[in-house]
Formats: C-alpha cells, sequence, structure tokens
C-alpha cells in the first residue's frame, strides 16, 4: 500500500461508534499495515496534518499515535524530513517464532482480504471481518498477517464509461434518426430513439466530464516514449485473455486496499469501460427475456445495453439509501441481473447505506441473482467516508464488480475493468478475448507503470481538491441567486449537482433554452424510465469549467431557467 491511499484505507476501518477510543484503534491498524508489509519499510507516511483532515480527527490524536509508534521502533521521524517507516521487518520486530504461531493460529485474519471493518462481527455470518477479531493478539504487539506478494500498489478507480452524460432521448429526433429507423431492426430503432450521446464533450456545465487540462501529461509521455524506445513485439499482438497481467496485478492491489475488493489479478479483467463490463457480464449470465432490475433513475447509457440484449429493464424506485427493493418484490418476480451504483448513485447521488448494501446482497443470495456493482464516483468525495464495496461484503459470489478511468484520467483512455467471481474467471477471460479481439496493450502497460509509480494516486488527489472548490463555487452561484428556491442535491461527492426544479416543471424545455445560450445541461426526468412519475431537475457538470467562468457561466443558465419557468419570469 502506498502511503497516499492510507487515508481511505484508514477510513473504511476505523469504526467510530464502537465504544473504542479512535486513538486506539489508529494505533492499531497502523501497526497492522506495518507488520503485514502493507506499508513498506522506507515508506513515507502522510503528515499528521494531512492525515488528520483526511480522516476527520484531531491533529493532535495522529501526533499522538505516531510519537507512540516512534517509541516502538515502527516509525522514525526526522524534522523538516517527515514520519518514515522502519526499516525493520516484522519478524525482527516480534519474533519469528511469535509471527508463526499468530499465522497459523485459529482465529488468525488476513485483514488484507477483510471488507470494511466498519461492519464489525456482529454481522460475521455474512463473512464480514470486524477490527476485534485483531484485539486479542494486540497483547503480544503483533497481528499475525501473512506478508503482501511483492506487487505495485495500485490507484485505479472505477467511473463512468463516456464523457458526454445526457439522459435518453431529451431532444426531439432529427429527420435523419426518422429515415434511418425505417431500415433499422426493432432493437436498432429502439437504441437510436433512446439514445443520449452528446456531440459536444466539454464546457459549461456538461455533466461527468473531468478537467483533462490537469492532466499530467509530461509524466505519461515520459512512460510512451520508454515503452516505444524499447518496444516489445508482444506488446503490438492482441491481448491476452483477461488483459496485460502486470495492470490486472496493479488493479487487484489497489481494490483491494482501497475499495476492500477481494480478488486475485485473475479475476480482473481488462475492459474498454462500463459499457464493454456490462455487456460482456450481460452476455455471460443472462438470456433474452431475463429480468434485470435497475434503479430509477439509472444512467442512460446501460440502460441502452440492457435493451440491445434483450433483457426486460424492470426500474425499481431509489430512496436516501439507495435502490429500494421489497421482500415481495424479490418474491413475486426475483430478477436474473441487479445493476446498481452504490457509491454514488447516478444520478442523484445517494450512497447506499450498509444496511441496505447487506440487505440487497441477502436477497440475492436466497433468490440466485447476479448483482452488477458500477462503483461510480467512489473516488471523487468531499468530507464523506468511503463505505466497502458490495463486492467487498459479499460473500457468495454473486457480484461483478465494474470500473473505468474515464473520469479519473481522461474518456479518451478507454480502459475499465470487471472483476468476476472466482469460479467464472477464466470464463470471462475467454469470451472477451473471443468477442472484443481486445488490444491497446501499450496503452494498458503505460497505465499499469503510472499507477505503480504512484502518479494516479497524486493525480487523484489534486483533482479530488480541484473538484471540491468547484463544487463549492457552484453551490454558491446557485444560493446567491435562487435561495431555497432551487435547491440543489447530489450529496458531497461526484462530477455534477442537481438542482432541483418546481414539480410540474419542464426541464427538458430548459436544457433547450440553455443551449441556445452555449450552456449544456442535462434534464433530470430524461433518467427515469417513465416521464409521468420523473422529478424534474437539471444536471449540471462543475468539473470541466475554470472556478473563474462557473458564476458567470450559472448566471447564464439562470437567464435560461427565468424565461422557461414562470414563477422566476420578472
Amino acid at each position: 500500500m502506498r502511503a497516499s491511499v492510507l487515508s481511505d484505507w484508514l477510513a473504511q476501518r476505523i469504526e467510530r461508534g464502537s465504544g473504542q477510543p479512535v486513538y486506539r484503534q489508529l494505533h492499531r491498524l497502523l501497526q497492522q499495515a506495518i507488520l503485514s508489509r502493507e506499508l513498506p519499510a522506507g515508506a513515507r507516511v502522510p503528515s499528521s496534518r494531512l492525515l488528520a483532515a483526511e480522516l476527520g480527527i484531531a491533529r493532535n490524536t495522529v501526533t499522538q499515535v505516531y510519537e507512540q509508534l516512534v517509541l516502538e521502533g515502527y516509525v522514525t521521524s526526522a524534522t523538516g524530513r517527515g514520519t518514515f517507516v522502519a526499516d525493520t521487518t516484522p519478524d525482527e520486530i516480534v519474533g519469528a517464532a511469535e509471527i508463526g504461531s499468530l499465522r497459523t493460529a485459529k482465529n488468525a485474519v488476513d485483514f488484507r482480504s477483510a471488507p470494511n471493518s466498519m461492519t464489525a462481527s456482529r454481522v460475521g455470518d455474512a463473512g464480514v471481518i470486524a477490527t476485534n477479531s485483531l484485539d486479542a493478539h494486540t497483547s503480544s504487539g503483533a497481528q499475525g498477517v501473512p506478508p503482501s506478494p511483492a506487487i505495485p500498489v495500485a490507484q485505479a478507480h472505477s467511473l463512468r464509461a463516456d464523457a458526454g452524460e445526457s439522459p435518453a432521448g431529451p431532444f426531439a429526433p432529427t429527420q435523419a434518426q426518422r429515415t434511418a429507423a425505417r431500415a433499422l431492426s426493432t432493437r436498432g430503432a429502439r437504441l437510436i430513439a433512446g439514445a443520449g450521446v452528446s456531440k459536444r464533450q466539454g464546457g459549461a456545465f456538461m455533466p461527468g466530464v473531468p478537467d483533462v487540462s490537469r492532466f499530467p501529461a509530461r509524466i505519461w509521455t515520459r512512460l510512451h516514449n520508454k515503452y516505444w524506445r524499447s518496444l516489445r513485439p508482444d506488446l503490438l499482438t492482441y491481448a491476452p485473455g483477461g488483459g496485460l497481467a502486470l495492470l490486472r496485478h496493479v488493479l487487484a492491489d489497489y481494490l483491494r486496499t482501497s475499495r476492500s475488493v477481494r480478488c486475485s489479478p485473475e479475476q480482473i479483467i481488462i475492459t474498454t469501460g462500463i459499457h464493454q463490463s456490462v455487456d460482456l457480464a450481460v452476455r455471460l449470465l443472462s438470456d433474452p427475456g431475463d429480468t434485470i432490475w435497475t434503479e430509477d433513475p439509472c444512467y442512460w447509457g446501460v440502460r441502452s445495453v440492457m435493451q440491445v440484449s434483450g433483457l426486460k429493464p424492470r426500474p425499481i424506485a431509489v430512496d436516501s439509501e439507495g435502490i429500494n427493493p421489497s421482500a415481495a418484490d424479490f418474491a413475486a418476480a426475483p430478477p436474473k441481473l441487479i445493476l446498481v451504483t452504490p457509491s454514488h448513485q447516478y444520478p442523484l447521488g445517494m450512497v447506499m447505506s450498509l444496511a441496505r448494501r447487506r440487505m440487497l446482497l441477502e436477497y440475492a443470495r436466497q433468490h440466485q441473482c447476479w448483482i452488477i456493482e458500477d462503483d461510480y464516483d467512489s473516488e471523487f468525495r468531499y468530507g464523506s467516508r468511503p463505505l466497502a464495496s458490495l463486492q467487498g461484503l459479499d460473500t457468495a459470489g454473486q457480484v461483478i464488480y465494474v470500473g473505468s478511468f474515464g473520469k479519473t484520467l481522461f474518456p479518451g483512455l478507454r480502459v475499465g475493468y470487471l472483476v468476476a467471481p472466482e469460479p467464472l474467471a477464466e470464463s470471462f477471460a475467454t469470451a472477451s478475448a473471443e468477442l472484443y479481439r481486445e488490444g491497446q496493450l501499450l496503452q494498458q502497460a503505460v497505465l499499469a507503470e503510472f499507477i505503480a509509480e504512484g502518479h494516479f494516486t497524486s493525480h487523484i488527489r489534486k483533482m479530488r481538491a480541484l473538484y471540491g472548490q468547484r463544487r463549492q463555487v457552484l453551490l454558491d452561484a446557485v444560493a446567491r441567486r435562487y435561495g431555497d428556491a432551487l435547491p440543489a442535491m447530489g450529496g458531497d461527492a461526484g462530477l455534477h449537482v442537481v438542482m432541483q426544479l418546481p414539480e410540474g416543471s419542464d426541464d427538458r424545455a430548459v436544457a433547450e433554452a440553455a443551449l441556445a445560450r452555449n450552456i449544456v445541461v442535462r434534464p433530470l426526468s430524461g433518467y427515469y424510465s417513465e416521464r409521468e412519475r420523473a422529478a424534474s431537475g437539471l444536471l449540471i457538470g462543475y468539473a470541466c469549467v475554470p472556478d473563474e467562468e462557473i458564476a458567470p457561466a450559472f448566471d447564464t443558465l439562470a437567464e435560461a431557467i427565468d424565461v422557461t419557468l414562470p414563477m422566476f419570469a420578472e
């Protein structure tokens, strides 16, 4: 584990309501990371100020823990240089015999594969390991954890597939579309009629588009040129089933530490993004006519994948805790697949609660359903704490985890990934090679090294701070103009906010008026399965808009709102 992802790893394992002091939990977790070599010798740990800010705890607490670790010999501190993991192995600290006995003890725990420690041993039968299970070892000064494999730490997250996010069919079809529809199959015509791809891929206020101007192009170019100078022939052929081995190793390491995903490198399938990952899962795990449950509202892109695959989508409404099916829903007609975005529901932005995650997993286990987990926007959080992925909580092997680099790096990279259940990993790898004949091994090699050297982690941290700042500028602009009349929602994560419009408002008309003023927003109603049941609102993206342009652009958007909605007209 690189020190740069340490705060995410700690945040998922510190139990604030457990009754155990945060100081003691932090001390034990840092010991654990050092003894297991998750934090390797010589690694620089974050400053007390930075770690305290990212964990939301007092700086004095972190300082005291660091001082205690110095006294115990786990870390060293040098004024002006920082705090570093000591050049001492776990065997040297507690003795090889003691470590060996701990590793083979009946109750020994491998925390590297444990999901979120916030879900304590009270749910042990759900396969979730609590930090309490490690307490029995603390009196000896160490936890019996096998060392990590010598694989570079990764930093890669799963995000939405396409840059130009838009609702299904926000505007009327063109004459060309109507003409083409007569020559297309029923399936093709349905796809085109519901298409939401935008011709515009940036500017105010395109949702879901990252600021590619901040991408570290020099570093990427250096790595790219390095591979071209000593180009290996094996990087110019088709990709092996599953993708480049190095990238799969890097991703497995990252997902384990940052998202509590439990997988081997062989379970990871490299794809071109969310769309292809979902398409692959649908092809292998369902047949035409099967039912798939989707969130309502949901991302239009994956809805299109379902339609052309011959599935029967059944929208399930979301509430403040995420998708909310009832036991009666499952009993009446259990689906073959369930597609969810638990980390940051798209488009509304709520985070699926831990209780709802457990309920969904248990229902899926009882009714033998597959869950496709799109871990959308899990890295762009502005104050909230991450929850473990559904895959990390799953004990029945029924979750397919998908993600991509489209939002974290740049949309044109077209690299994503899927984590298949272990018994199906070989089938998924074979099917991927058979269906898609993947390539781009050079890009995969550059990406793997970019992640392994820590550049991805650094980029995420910088962009998280930048996007959080832009989000606040936008919220301030909304509040100044409309106060509480048009509330903004979407949680404290992601790359867009949803501005709610009064009930009965025509959000599509507002979007058209905004487009006439060179402002791109997305009508919320287009993401719902039925227009009659849809809420009215606007998706406003802020990530790709410079700070100084946000307020003027919102004033232009406000003109479109005021002209279109009578209640705001002067």
